[in-house]
C-alpha cells in the first residue's frame, strides 16, 4: 500500500447475496429473532417478483464503490482507497474496517449510500464504523449527510424532468403530481431533534424548485412492519387522498433512495403502481441515480471536504 493511502468505507444497508441467503438476512435485521415462516415467504416472494429472485441491491452497491474509486482516482490520482461495509449482510461495517487496517490504512473517511442523517439510520452507520475504527487505531472521519449538495440536486431535478416527460404532449407538466419520498422511521425520531424530516424536506423543495415545478409533496413508504408507530402517511394512503382530489397523473421520486432495490422495485414499481391503476391514477417513477456521473461526483466531492475539514 502506498504511503499515506487513504481509506474510505463505503456503507449502505447490504442485501442477501442469493435466495438461500434471504433468512439469515431477515434474522440479522430482526437482532437474532429468526422470521416465522410466513414472513420468510412474503420477502422470498417480493424478491421472485422484481426480478425473479435476482438481487440488484448487492450489484448496484458493487457498481457504486468502484464508480466512487473511478471519480476518487480522477479526481486525487492514487491517493484513495475505497472499502465497502454493510449493516445486514457480508462484507460488515466492522470488517470492511478491519479490511482497511490489514492494509496498513491509518486514516479513513466513512461515507454512507443515503443523503439525509438520522441517528437511527446513518448514525447507527457511523457508530458501528467508529468503535471499530477506534479498536484498530484507525483515524476516521465522516460524511454526516450530503443532501443539499449542488450536484445531487442536479442530477435530481434532471430525473424529475425527465420522469415528467413520461406522460407525453398529452399531459401537461403542472398537473402531474410530484410525490418525493423515503424509508419511513419510527415516529418517535420526532422528539430527538432528530434531523430526517427537515433535510428530506429541504431537499424534496430544492429539487421541485430546479426542476421547475410546485405541484408537489412529501410522503413515506416502506414503513417497517413493529408495534410502535412509524411516520406517514404511507405513500399508499397519500395515492388514495390524491384520488379524492381527482389526481389523475402522479410521478414517484423517491429522494430518499439512491439505487434501484426492493423499496423502489417492489414497494413503488408493483406494489404502489397497481394500488394507483386501481384508483385510476397513472403512476410513473423517476430513474434511479445509482452510478450517475453527478452522484459519484456529489460522493466524492464530499469525502474530499470531509478529509479537508478535519486538517
Amino acid at each position: 500500500m502506498a504511503e499515506r493511502k487513504i481509506g474510505v468505507l463505503v456503507m449502505s444497508y447490504g442485501t442477501p447475496a442469493s435466495m438461500d441467503d434471504i433468512e439469515a438476512y431477515y434474522t440479522h435485521i430482526r437482532r437474532g429473532h429468526a422470521p416465522t415462516p410466513e414472513q420468510l415467504a412474503d420477502l422470498a416472494g417480493r424478491y421472485e417478483a422484481i426480478v425473479g429472485g435476482v438481487f440488484p441491491l448487492r450489484e448496484n452497491t458493487d457498481r457504486q464503490v468502484q464508480g466512487l474509486q473511478e471519480t476518487l482516482n480522477r479526481l486525487e490520482p492514487g491517493v484513495f482507497c475505497c472499502y465497502q461495509g454493510l449493516k445486514h449482510a457480508q462484507p460488515y461495517i466492522e470488517e470492511g474496517i478491519g479490511a482497511m487496517a490489514s492494509d496498513g490504512v491509518a486514516e479513513a473517511v466513512g461515507i454512507v449510500l443515503a443523503p439525509h442523517y438520522s441517528v437511527m439510520s446513518v448514525g447507527g452507520y457511523i457508530k458501528r464504523a467508529k468503535e471499530k475504527a477506534e479498536a484498530l487505531g484507525i483515524r476516521m472521519t465522516f460524511v454526516e449527510e450530503y443532501h443539499l449538495h449542488p450536484k445531487l440536486i442536479a442530477t435530481l431535478a434532471d430525473r424529475v424532468a425527465g420522469g415528467l416527460a413520461k406522460f407525453g404532449g398529452d399531459v401537461t407538466p403542472a398537473t402531474v403530481k410530484v410525490l418525493f419520498s423515503a424509508h419511513s422511521l419510527p415516529e418517535k425520531i420526532l422528539g430527538m431533534g432528530d434531523p430526517y424530516v427537515s433535510q428530506l424536506l429541504a431537499t424534496s423543495g430544492a429539487v421541485a424548485e430546479a426542476a421547475g415545478t410546485d405541484n408537489w409533496q412529501f410522503t413515506w413508504q416502506s414503513a417497517g412492519r413493529t408495534r410502535e408507530p412509524w411516520l406517514g402517511p404511507d405513500i399508499l394512503e397519500t395515492l388514495r387522498e390524491l384520488s379524492t382530489q381527482g389526481v389523475k397523473h402522479v410521478l414517484s421520486a423517491p429522494i430518499g433512495f439512491v439505487s434501484d432495490h426492493l423499496e423502489v422495485l417492489y414497494d413503488l414499481d408493483i406494489e404502489a403502481k397497481a394500488f394507483a391503476a386501481e384508483l385510476g391514477i397513472r403512476l410513473e417513477r423517476i430513474e434511479m441515480l445509482n452510478t450517475d456521473p453527478f452522484y459519484m461526483d456529489t460522493l466524492a466531492e464530499s469525502v474530499m471536504s470531509a478529509l479537508n475539514e478535519r486538517g
